[in-house]
């Protein structure tokens, strides 16, 4: 199987040019320097405004050129170009540019790797950029950056016109790789972990070395000044001035591009993509939970060490006990000292004689000592004393993982989809042991996984999927284990402390990223994966559906990591992504209750990310688009968002520090949330900022997960024959663009573009302060900018680089640039007129390119068969369920957000309306933007007798302005395909409304 790459995503697209435009404005340029063969002399160096110059000293034999990133803009123009980013993306403005570093934000799942990689051929392609350092903190993430890079190769080269790239694993044996770094003209992509730079004294980046003709390696990269790339900073740094963050600084980068979803150090925000966005536009699964909770199993003294605590000299630890309550005996957390009488503490008898020992607070050895009759025990963090048989729940726990493996493949497997489950065991020896003579031996997990396979296979619910299947065979070929592997061949505990640990993960890791491809394919019979913690991160396999924790995740904060190896998107076995949650769903099966689960996982993202639930933002709303003057679509601001902030808190809606009251949540519910007259306009771009967030990450019940039958009433009924047969057919399309149309737009829209300022040069005065403390300097009154005229300024190749962003043709530019009168700006400055004409004709052509969209039906035999409601199965949750309807196809409505509730229960209490459908995921309609599937489709009757047919869009806003241009583009294009297939008595109308009375309206209007 070869995966896929969709090039045109638009959050990835985004990121992207949010990292691309900074550098707006930034000539194509390099800097060229000497590289020696032999051990030169001492070299004078001078760098400034990202210009390296070497003075190649007497006596040398041999020397190359060396290429280099150069950098031409000023610090103002990159701040401006920041600001620009920030606001554009609803995020905190930076005040200053405090240093070089920008942070991109993006979940678990949603193409981190592919964003950085594909910013790499884009920052070539626009700026001439051709050195970049990939920072990883693991040999996991090492390995997968490299997996990627390869298979990603015939995709760039693709996109980018063949352009030639080298990449390479950082070996400090293999030095002569870094010399060719620094020498080569092609793009140079060097992956380096941070154990391999971060050790002055011992790494080999920071000695001479023959290799590199004497030099020391790390001297050749700062020469190239290198775009220097940090996957996972959080891992990196060791802090704000820790010996990675040191490390980095030490490259001598142009700048350095951080990339993560759980940013420490936020430094400069120039792209966040957090786990609520994720989730809300449905970029990963969706997440469920399977709650594996012990009840009333209170007879024996339980106890379990959950925390321990020095707080000036006194000592305490947290420890669950069953204790007896009002309510009954419930297990709670008390804090208890050095010889506590838990009997006491618990207010039960049969805790008789248990007492606190010592306790030990000491990071890494934390233990409780715990004194009952006949003997003592240590518990460590997470331990239990008298708690039920942990194989007993663990056995239980894999079944559960067996049977919703299968009940997933038995509805996945006929699109394509192969299933994998992966299970986190606490030692390596639980699955596997050896003898011995040094065979390998089953452990209890593998032998109770192969007991409860063959059990469950024999099930008569799963006999289609083990027909002709040897089960003795099937249970020991589905199964196997992924753990660091030891010199001898042998599995061990994985770690990375040390050489020899590191040795023995990237063992394994090989071994995993070479067949992650091949685990996707049918052919290969293993399915289910068992792993200690070589999977905890730089693994990620789109078609992870289940997630089982056999070990104790809640003292750990790892509820993110671990399902972040199962959030990707499913692909199918041509490597296509699979979209929609009606097939993208990841079950977690868990020891804690699913409310819990939820609880604890969102208080993970708030202190991983930032993003703090229920908290207003002061510059919240500064992203929202609001129709300038001259009819340009430009971003609210800064201070309007501040004034709306204000206006909230002074209505009682938010406190002091933006924590949502009550009094916002029933506004928003009803509607009648008040805004000052100047913002009345973006109202439902608005309330949807504030409904985002005043809510709460939704974690769906796996126990709550219910099949939605069809009503056979409804469904074998004429009146949704007659419905369907208007909706049901398949349309073609073609675009008809215009052209004097376009070329009239582009020129429009090009005279009305934003000026080209000069490029200029700053000055400013400090004074410099030497002292004990160090060197320090401030800035004084001096500062001036001065205009530069360029005279001998090489012109780029104008027509070429817009027909390569905009794919027009030349003679189509040279139109727009003579219609539009500003060719004197090219002159001015080349780099930033060329991007300002291919961003004006390319939202022109976006434009163009629905309004010349024509659909076509295809032939009689294209359609979709009514009896796909009845072959495709639809599943929902209790809690997003409109239960036992009586006109919807479906005996239950599963809706997706609250105005689809409010709509079908509208439909239920209308007698207009006899009998409607939620369309399901597998009903689309082709666009040039992606498939669509529109919300519903209606029957409804007038003055009990005429008929009407709508198919409804649902948006809790018909303002333009309040909708995205994707959005807005998609609708159009199902008014045209529903258009082509209007012929007919009564054909079906396309509507888009708010509410069940836009519809009514609507049918007044066709009776009349």
């Amino acid at each position: 199987m070869k995966l896929h790459f969709e090039p045109n995503l638009d959050y990835q697209l985004q990121a992207i040019d949010a990292v691309c435009d900074l550098f707006r404005g930034q000539e194509v340029c390099r800097t060229e320097f000497t590289v020696t063969m032999q051990a030169p002399a001492p070299i004078e160096t001078d760098i400034s405004r990202g210009v390296f110059q070497a003075r190649a000293l007497e006596n040398l034999n041999v020397t190359d050129l060396g290429v280099g990133n150069r950098l031409t803009l000023l610090d103002d123009e990159l701040h401006k170009n920041l600001a620009d980013i920030q606001l554009r993306g609803g995020l905190p403005p930076s005040s200053t540019l405090a240093s070089g570093d920008f942070t991109v934000e993006m979940e678990t799942g949603t193409g981190k790797t592919y964003v950085y990689l594909r910013s790499v051929f884009e920052l070539n392609k626009r700026y001439g950029f051709s050195k970049f350092v990939i920072v990883v903190p693991s040999v996991a993430i090492k390995e997968g950056v490299y997996k990627t890079l390869q298979i990603t190769e015939d995709h760039f080269k693709g996109l980018y016109a063949g352009v030639p790239f080298d990449y390479f694993l950082y070996d400090s044996a293999k030095l002569g790789q870094v010399r060719n770094f620094a020498t080569s003209s092609n793009i140079q992509i060097m992956v380096v972990t941070v154990g391999a730079i971060n050790k002055k004294d011992v790494n080999n980046l920071y000695k001479d070395s023959e290799k590199t003709g004497g030099e020391k390696p790390i001297d050749l990269i700062k020469a190239t000044r290198p775009i220097v790339i940090v996957d996972e900073p959080q891992s990196v740094d060791g802090g704000l001035t820790g010996a990675g963050k040191t490390a980095l600084d030490a490259m001598n980068p142009l700048c350095t591009l951080r990339y993560s979803a759980t940013h420490v150090d936020k430094h400069h925000m120039v792209f966040r993509l957090d786990a609520v966005d994720a989730y809300e536009r449905r970029l990963v699964k969706q997440i469920e939970v399977a709650s594996a909770t012990v009840e009333d199993a209170h007879n024996k003294p339980f106890v379990r060490l959950v925390s321990v605590a020095n707080r000036r000299g006194t000592i305490t630890a947290r420890v669950e006990l069953d204790v007896e309550t009002r309510s009954g005996v419930k297990r709670q957390e008390v804090t208890v000292s050095d010889g506590d009488d838990l009997e006491q503490s618990a207010k039960r008898a049969i805790y008789a004689d248990f007492r606190v020992g010592e306790i030990n607070t000491a990071k890494g050895e934390e233990f409780l000592e715990l004194r009952y009759p006949g003997g003592e025990a240590y518990l460590a963090l997470g331990q239990a004393h008298g708690d039920v048989d942990a194989l007993a729940v663990q056995r239980e726990m894999i079944r559960r993982t067996i049977k919703e493996h299968l009940d997933k493949e038995k509805r996945l497997r006929p699109l394509g989809i192969k299933v994998l489950s992966l299970f986190f065991i606490d030692a390596v020896d639980r699955y596997r042991q050896y003898d011995t003579e040094g065979n390998p031996v089953k452990g209890d997990y593998a032998r109770i996984f192969e007991e409860e396979y063959r059990r469950v296979a024999k099930l008569p619910a799963y006999q289609s999927l083990f027909a002709e299947v040897d089960l003795n065979h099937a249970a020991e070929e589905v199964h196997n284990g992924y753990f660091s592997i030891d010199k001898k061949g042998g599995w061990t505990d994985t770690s990375e402390s040390n050489a020899g640990s590191r040795e023995n993960a990237e063992r394994a890791y090989n071994l995993i990223m070479k067949e992650k491809e091949k685990l996707l394919g049918f052919e290969t019979p293993l399915k289910f994966i068992f792993s200690h913690s070589a999977l905890k991160e730089g693994w990620d396999n789109p078609n992870v559906f289940q997630i089982c924790t056999l070990r104790d995740i809640q003292t750990e904060r790892e509820r993110r990591q671990t399902i972040g190896r199962g959030l990707r998107l499913c692909v199918n076995q041509h490597g296509e992504r699979v979209r929609g949650f009606e097939v993208n769903t990841l079950t977690v099966i868990a020891t804690e209750n699913y409310e819990q689960f939820a609880e604890n996982l969102q208080k993970e993202i708030e202190a991983d990310t930032g993003v703090r639930f229920g908290i207003v933002e002061q510059h919240q709303f500064a992203a929202i688009a609001v129709t300038a003057p001259d009819g340009r679509t430009v971003p609210l601001g800064v201070d309007q968002s501040k004034a709306l902030w204000e206006h909230l808190k002074a209505a009682g809606h938010i406190d002091a520090k933006g924590k949502v009251q009550g009094s916002l949540k029933t506004a928003l519910k009803d509607g009648t949330l008040a805004l000052p007259v100047g913002f009345e306009a973006q109202r439902g771009q608005i309330a949807e900022v504030l409904r985002k967030v005043s809510g709460r990450l939704e974690i769906k019940n796996a126990d709550e997960r219910k099949p939605v039958p069809v009503r056979k009433a409804i469904y074998l009924s004429a009146g949704f024959k007659a419905l369907w047969d208007r909706i049901k057919h398949q349309t073609t399309y073609r675009v008809q663009f215009d052209n004097a149309k376009l070329v009239s737009d582009c020129i429009a829209a090009l005279q009305k573009a934003p000026a080209i300022a000069k490029a200029r040069l700053q000055w400013r005065k400090a004074d410099i302060a030497i002292g004990k403390a160090g060197v320090k300097a401030t800035e004084k009154a001096g500062a001036a900018t001065v205009v530069l005229d360029e005279s001998d300024i090489e012109l780029p190749d104008l027509l070429t680089d817009l027909q390569d962003r905009t794919q027009l043709t030349r003679r189509t530019i040279i139109s727009i640039l003579t219609g539009s009168g500003r060719l004197d700006d090219f002159k001015r400055n080349p780099q930033q007129f060329i991007e300002l004409a291919a961003e004006t004709i390319n939202r022109c052509k976006r434009l163009a390119l629905v309004d010349g969209i024509k659909y076509r039906k295809l032939g009689d035999g294209h359609f979709y068969a009514q009896e796909l409601f009845d072959q495709e199965e639809l599943t929902g949750y209790l809690k997003n369920m409109l239960m036992d309807t009586t006109k919807s196809i479906y005996e239950h409505v599963v809706y997706d957000s609250t105005t689809e509730r409010d709509v079908a229960d509208a439909l239920e209490k209308n007698n207009a309306i006899k009998l409607y459908a939620k369309l399901p995921g597998w009903f689309k309609v082709p666009t040039p933007l992606g498939s669509y599937n529109p919300d519903w489709a209606i029957l409804m009757e007038q003055d009990g007798a005429q008929r009407l047919y709508f198919v409804v869009e649902t948006k809790s806003s018909l303002f333009t302005d309040d909708l995205r241009d994707k959005e807005i583009a998609k609708i159009a294009c199902g008014e045209a395909h529903f258009q082509a297939l209007a012929t007919g008595e009564s054909p079906a109308q396309y509507v888009v409304a708010r509410s069940v009375d836009d519809v009514l309206a609507k049918a007044h209007g066709a009776a009349i």
